[in-house]
């Protein structure tokens, strides 16, 4: 499954390997941008990636997230069995970084 869409002028690109991503999930990404955005007003875009490796018994979801802003892009990923928290996890890294700048 693979989206892009246009959230409040923020180009957002989303790709899942494999597998179907719920609506409540693409909220929370959502949700995860509208808290960036506090960190910094000038994002420009933001790539999501899900994957889900098969031949692992645990921690098999992973999620990297790419925040365009001016100047380098901050980079974050998290490896776990929920989403939720991984996407929580990968938020709180992005936003550590977002601040030092």
């Amino acid at each position: 499954m693979n989206y892009t869409e246009n959230y409040e002028g923020i180009r957002l690109d989303v790709q899942a390997v494999d597998i179907t991503i719920s609506e409540d999930l693409q909220q929370h990404v959502r949700s995860t941008i509208d808290k960036l955005r506090r960190h910094s007003k000038k994002i420009d875009s933001v790539d999501v990636y899900f994957k889900e490796e098969a031949n692992q018994a645990t921690d098999s979801k992973k999620i990297s997230m790419r925040v365009g802003i001016p100047g380098n892009d901050v980079f974050a990923e998290d490896q776990g069995g929920n989403w939720y928290e991984q996407l929580k996890n990968v938020e709180d890294k992005l936003a550590k970084q977002l601040q030092k700048r």
